[in-house]
């Protein structure tokens, strides 16, 4: 039996456990369809699931090297160089890291010291804050507008001081589904211009764009680029979250540093899965009308809950819907979710829990990559609440 320290102080004292492990627990305790995690329902590749095994049979299953196989690093920068027009060097610009979450934090942890300010966009992914607050940095919290989730360009600069050090950026955004324009993109370049200011930009739902429009990397602007670490995430271009396969691009100076932190974090990433995701990358099919695939399962589940008494808010990417419940109830958005999971068998994600103050505007998150069948059913249940 071990005898701690009564004096053990908590290095994340107001962090419980993530808002998605909670609803899905509470989803398989009811039986409820599940559209609170962010996973599909549906199969991956058996095209991708071959060449896994495939390469299992080769005996490719000891380390891979730290930063990641040389084949899958060379299919990033050739996507880049092709869909964003942007050249990352294989050898020292591109790390293969285990998901994103783990790039994230890593990231964090390798640029962020004690008294160093980040600002991060509300509603927000929930790692970005602890990350910060784990390595002793200040997180400065900036509102997203709420009609659009759009940045507030006139307030922004307010909460720049001489210690802000990162700028967290995430488009699609998670959870709204907004997107970032050109013309954000420029504005934050001119006003991190000539400044000690890095740029973390969550772009793992680059593929995940809806009625033609434009993901606007920031690996587009050049000079944006210089100080950015983008993050990309293969759980959610190939429909295998339990992969935990992802990367980081970044210049060759910023990358250095990332991978002094991610070597001690993971050192090595799945070894069959990289050479599976190396080949199948192959083909631009495989990932390039992603776009059109969750555009036609988003406005098919619009279209089963038009009858409903819920209000989508319009989405331009991701795979989650939020939808109002005003006309619906006044209860708070936790309340509900928990409601409709125990007595209506549906699981969602309330949107407060994606605001650092709980922030409550009655909004809940269904995700939305799921089998039609399951679509149908979710359907049925919220067009009788």
């Amino acid at each position: 039996m071990h005898n701690y320290p009564g004096n053990l102080i908590s290095k994340l004292p107001f962090t419980g456990t993530s808002i998605f492990a909670v609803m899905s627990a509470l989803a398989r305790e009811h039986n409820a369809i599940n559209l609170s995690q962010g996973f599909p329902d549906f199969p991956v590749s058996e095209e991708l699931v071959k060449l896994v095994n495939t390469y299992m049979k080769k005996g490719f299953n000891q380390y891979a090297p730290m930063t990641g196989v040389q084949p899958l690093r060379e299919a990033i920068s050739a996507m880049f160089s092709d869909k964003y027009k942007a050249d990352y060097h294989p050898e020292t610009e591109i790390t293969i890291t285990a998901g994103a979450t783990q790039a994230l934090f890593s990231a964090i942890a390798a640029f962020i010291r004690p008294g160093d300010e980040v600002i991060v966009f509300e509603p927000a992914y929930d790692s970005y804050g602890p990350a910060v607050m784990a390595q002793g940095g200040l997180v400065k919290y900036a509102r997203l507008n709420p009609a659009g989730y759009s940045i507030d360009w006139d307030t922004l600069p307010s909460l720049i001081s001489g210690n802000t050090r990162m700028i967290i950026i995430n488009s699609p955004h998670n959870p709204s589904g907004s997107i970032l324009t050109a013309s954000d993109m420029k504005r934050l370049d001119k006003l991190t211009a000539n400044r000690d200011i890095l740029i973390l930009s969550d772009e793992v739902y680059e593929h995940l764009i809806f009625d033609g429009l434009v993901h606007e990397s920031a690996c587009r602007y050049p000079g944006l680029a210089k100080r950015t670490l983008v993050v990309g995430s293969f759980g959610k271009t190939f429909h295998a979250t339990g992969w935990k396969c992802g990367f980081v691009l970044a210049p060759a100076n910023l990358t250095a540093e990332f991978r002094k932190m991610h070597q001690f974090v993971v050192f090595a990433v799945n070894t069959p899965v990289q050479y599976a995701i190396a080949d199948f990358m192959q083909n631009p099919q495989n990932f390039m009308g992603l776009g059109s695939f969750y555009q036609e399962k988003r406005d098919y589940f619009l279209g089963l809950i038009s009858g409903s008494r819920f209000k989508p808010v319009p989405a331009s990417g991701t795979y989650f819907q939020l939808l109002d419940y005003s006309r619906i109830s006044d209860e708070k958005e936790f309340d509900f979710a928990v409601r409709l999971t125990k007595e209506y068998g549906i699981a969602s994600v309330p949107v407060s829990s994606f605001y650092h103050n709980q922030t409550d505007n009655q909004v809940l998150r269904f995700c939305f990559a799921k089998t039609a069948g399951t679509l149908e059913k979710a359907a049925e249940v919220l067009c009788r609440i």
